[in-house]
């Protein structure tokens, strides 16, 4: 078997059927030779407009499905639509619409951070050479190289590396953005700048699809999400959403904390965690009242200082969902 548009059996393009969604996918599947099932019936939307956050456990077939949306392996089955239209049947009208960050950049290593932008501008048979320079210093400034364009790309940290690779994508408006794991490499302020750079797309117009293994990145810039482990598709929907679905857990901040332990446990609360003057759990199940809690505690003598539900995260989220920790680049 092999990756090309006759393996799926497309041959033209195809007009996407759901309005609002520049991403859609329906049954999309992936098996390679072996038997391996990498991606397995995935239904995704992804509404334009969004930032839209794409994560999953080492293995969970997210690469794939990403190399699916560009066209750049065909389905075993299912069907894939990108700005309306199937792929990778449509890749010749649907690419050069897409800025895409994939698996980190391909530089030109003897070049500038500058001529690798010209060079990839002038490989774009749209692009107008007359406004090029202004294209290429307006992406450069944009993600914060400006002043390093004039060195040899092989000069470039890993950061550096991205911020260009990332310069590339926005040479020209572009109605979607794909990246994957675009602070890579980047500290902190690089990281807040990309972040903001991002939501500026957004705002613009410009729907971006986000893959990265920091849940705490996607919960600041995302406005959706979806999650996947194994190949299968487990949840997606607005990030708010599905950081509400999973349960908060009780707080105590006390000078007692060994009491506190006890006197939770013995009301039905779980997963105990003691750190210090802090006590977390699972809330009991059955609906009991924090505030009974919190008088169970008083009663038993214990000092509190503080008692609350702490509000669930995305990353509470995700492992409620995948049972897996949160490092989940692949």
């Amino acid at each position: 078997m092999t990756d090309t548009a006759a393996e799926a059996g497309e041959t033209e393009a195809e007009t996407g059927p759901v309005p609002g969604s520049v991403i859609e996918t329906r049954g999309l599947t992936k098996r390679y030779r072996g038997g391996q099932l990498a991606v397995d019936g995935l239904d995704l939307a992804v509404p334009a407009g969004s930032v839209f956050g794409f994560l999953g456990p080492n293995g969970s077939g997210k690469t794939t499905t990403i190399r699916m949306l560009m066209g750049l392996i065909a389905p075993t089955s299912g069907t894939a639509h990108v700005l309306g239209c199937r792929m990778p049947a449509a890749s010749r009208t649907v690419l050069p619409q897409v800025g895409a960050l994939i698996e980190g950049p391909a530089l030109y290593p003897f070049l500038t951070g500058r001529g690798n932008l010209v060079r990839f501008d002038s490989a774009d048979p749209a692009a107008d050479p007359r406004t090029r320079r202004a294209r290429v210093e307006n992406a450069l400034d944009r993600v914060g190289l400006a002043a390093a364009a004039g060195k040899k790309a092989r000069t470039y940290s890993l950061g550096m590396k991205q911020r260009l690779g990332l310069a590339a994508a926005l040479l020209q408006p572009r109605g979607l953005l794909v990246l994957d794991e675009p602070t890579n490499g980047l500290d902190p302020q690089g990281m807040r700048e990309i972040r903001s750079l991002v939501r500026d797309l957004a705002a613009e117009g410009t729907t971006v699809f986000l893959s990265s293994h920091l849940l705490d990145e996607i919960e600041q810039v995302c406005t959706h999400a979806a999650v996947m482990a194994r190949g299968r598709l487990l949840v997606q929907g607005p990030v708010a959403e599905l950081a509400a679905g999973a349960r908060g857990r009780l707080a105590v901040t006390t000078p007692d904390p060994g009491d506190a332990a006890r006197i939770l446990a013995e009301h039905g609360a779980t997963g105990l965690v003691t750190e210090g003057d802090r006590v977390s759990a699972d809330a009991p199940p059955g609906g009991t009242e924090p505030a009974d809690l919190n008088a169970a505690l008083v009663r038993g003598g214990v000092r509190v200082r503080a008692f609350g539900i702490e509000r669930a995260s995305l990353e509470d989220a995700f492992v409620a969902l995948t049972g897996e920790g949160f490092d989940v680049a692949g």
